[in-house]
């Protein structure tokens, strides 16, 4: 696979990390959700708000450099322009931070409504 994270961290756990990485620049309504059993594309979506462009920016980047630092390094970035959706493609895991707006007019927790969420232990935004 092209991104073989370097250290043993599997997928699961990436992916809950970058949850408590948002949590820690104070995104909202933070969700994961579980597509292994509906899709082939990717594993999991993670899903969070930004209150404005700079914070959906400043979650974004603690997340992708945090990943960075466990070996997982996303193949493809979208939105820091405009930065009213940052999407993080890691392959195995997709990571959606959106403006407040965006994320209702997108509504990707109910396309992927039979998703089941999983539970991230110390994220503080889990609605």
């Amino acid at each position: 696979m092209p991104n073989k994270p370097k250290a043993n961290i599997n997928v699961r756990t990436a992916v809950r990390r970058a949850a408590l990485f948002a949590s820690e620049k104070k995104a909202i309504d933070i969700k994961v959700l579980d597509l292994r059993k509906l899709t082939d594309f990717t594993d999991y979506f993670l899903i969070c708000t930004g209150i404005v462009d700079v914070h959906v920016k400043t979650i974004h980047e603690h997340m992708n450099a945090m990943l960075s630092n466990l070996g997982w390094r996303a193949k493809h970035v979208e939105g820091v322009m405009g930065s009213t959706w940052i999407l993080g493609d890691y392959i195995h895991f997709v990571t959606h931070v959106f403006q407040p707006d965006a994320r209702g007019y997108y509504a990707v927790e109910k396309l992927w409504g039979d998703a089941p969420l999983v539970t991230i232990k110390g994220v503080t935004d889990q609605k």
